[in-house]
């Protein structure tokens, strides 16, 4: 069944986990598969073109997260914790907020993802360029946060 327009259910990304672990988190794909090496990588910024029309709907309800559940059962994660990020993006994060993260296992929700549910609104907003909306807003004020 092709739910995504390119014959993939799911997407595996590697992220930060416990430790400084890196993991495979597993989601719903909902981008093309090209994504990662296009555009703004690893970042889905705001009307992202990438994004697959199913993909639009799974993202807005989160559901994409669901197959984390996994992620969960093999111990990668926790259900509540830091939302595990990408190698890059993680190194927006001040040394301070890096070192408390990395002390605990990251979850399929936490207090960062509650504010930054709509990141790409936030990118938008800044008027800025997107590392450097990462490096001086993002990254800061979700380490900070979800320290």
């Amino acid at each position: 069944m092709r739910l995504t327009g390119e014959g993939e259910i799911f997407y595996t990304q590697e992220r930060m986990g416990r430790g400084g672990r890196k993991f495979g988190l597993l989601k719903f794909a909902t981008m093309l598969k090209c994504s990662p090496s296009t555009g703004t990588g690893d970042v889905t910024v705001k009307n992202d073109p990438r994004v697959l029309p199913l993909g639009r709907i799974l993202r807005k309800t989160k559901l994409n997260e669901v197959p984390q559940l996994v992620n969960i059962l093999t111990g990668d994660m926790s259900i509540v914790g830091s939302r595990p990020q990408t190698p890059k993006n993680f190194n927006y994060f001040p040394l301070e907020g890096k070192q408390i993260i990395l002390l605990m296992r990251p979850g399929l929700t936490g207090i960062g993802s509650i504010v930054f549910r709509d990141e790409e609104t936030v990118v938008a907003c800044s008027g800025k360029p997107l590392e450097q909306c990462y490096a001086e807003i993002i990254g800061p004020y979700k380490a900070e946060l979800e320290a």
